[in-house]
């Protein structure tokens, strides 16, 4: 499981030209069946992603293609999680041991 941070970057002043293909890219994201969660940090700081189902690599060439990222409107940081413990209907998200 994957928790990535978008923290607003030098280019912030550009996110509503780009904000249609990132929104766009968010869609890509659920359809693919790796985005869980998508959403904005407080203090319109930028927005935060919960994904899984995918490598590590695969992961980070997704968010290396959002506009956002490309255009350097934000700075994505990402941190890989492995789930121990969970609520029941979040058990999905745990690795096989």
């Amino acid at each position: 499981m994957f928790v990535t941070f978008l923290k607003f970057a030098e280019n912030r002043a550009a996110a509503s030209q780009f904000m249609a293909a990132h929104n766009d890219w968010i869609a890509q994201g659920f359809a693919d069946g790796v985005f869980l969660c998508v959403g904005s940090l407080q203090g319109a700081a930028g927005g935060a992603i919960l994904a899984h189902k995918e490598s590590r690599a695969a992961y980070d060439a997704r968010i290396a293609a959002d506009p956002f990222v490309v255009q350097g409107i934000v700075t994505a940081e990402t941190y890989a999680v492995d789930p121990k413990r969970t609520a029941p209907n979040l058990d999905f998200l745990k690795v096989p041991a």
